[in-house]
């Protein structure tokens, strides 16, 4: 937990929530890449991931529908992040209900490549090393497990496509995805508090 806070805080403003979403939902970055204005809701804390961003050397960006029916689903997000992602939402994403949440230093689509060379910086402002992008999601898959979540739950939670987790789906309780984000929530408020009460998410 306290090594996703250092890698967030040495990161460019317009990446912090990045991180931290990352981190606290397990999304892939090409969801997060692909998430729009519209798909967050702060009221309800969720996302509704919808489609994926691909990129190839042939087709460059593409964005299409997750590859499995899986992939579409709504993901409860920490109550701690609420402020964080409001912030974000009103300082960095495009104009509109379809701009995107999630845009490069300059304003373009986010690309892997110039996300890589801000994050080997901020992994040398952290003093970490030897640390992936996609380590954020197994964190984020960690910390609903340990929250209590169920095989399927997290399937669901993640995204992950079988038979059995699409038969589940259909019967899972948005109330139990909620207490996994909280469960979450108070892991972030303990890290916060062993690091002297600053919320230590200003982005700068």
């Amino acid at each position: 937990m306290p090594e996703v806070y250092r890698i967030a805080d040495a990161m460019p403003p317009h990446f912090h929530v990045l991180v931290l979403l990352a981190a606290f939902t397990g999304l892939r970055f090409g969801e997060l890449a692909a998430l729009q204005r519209h798909d967050v809701d702060l009221e309800r804390r969720t996302i509704s991931v919808r489609r994926s961003q691909a990129e190839t050397r042939t087709q460059g960006l593409t964005i299409t529908a997750p590859k499995s029916g899986a992939g579409i689903r709504t993901v409860a997000f920490p109550a701690s992040l609420v402020d964080e992602l409001a912030a974000h939402l009103s300082q960095h994403v495009e104009p509109g209900r379809s701009g995107l949440v999630f845009v490069g230093q300059r304003g373009g689509r986010l690309r892997r490549n110039n996300i890589r060379r801000v994050w080997l910086q901020a992994l040398r402002a952290a003093g970490l090393s030897d640390v992936h992008f996609h380590d954020l999601r197994r964190t984020g898959n960690t910390l609903a497990a340990t929250g209590g979540a169920t095989t399927c739950e997290l399937m669901h939670r993640m995204g992950h496509s079988s038979v059995r987790a699409a038969l589940i789906y259909q019967h899972l309780v948005n109330g139990c995805d909620q207490a996994i984000a909280d469960h979450v929530d108070e892991q972030i408020q303990r890290s916060r508090r062993d690091r002297g009460g600053s919320d230590g998410l200003s982005g700068t």
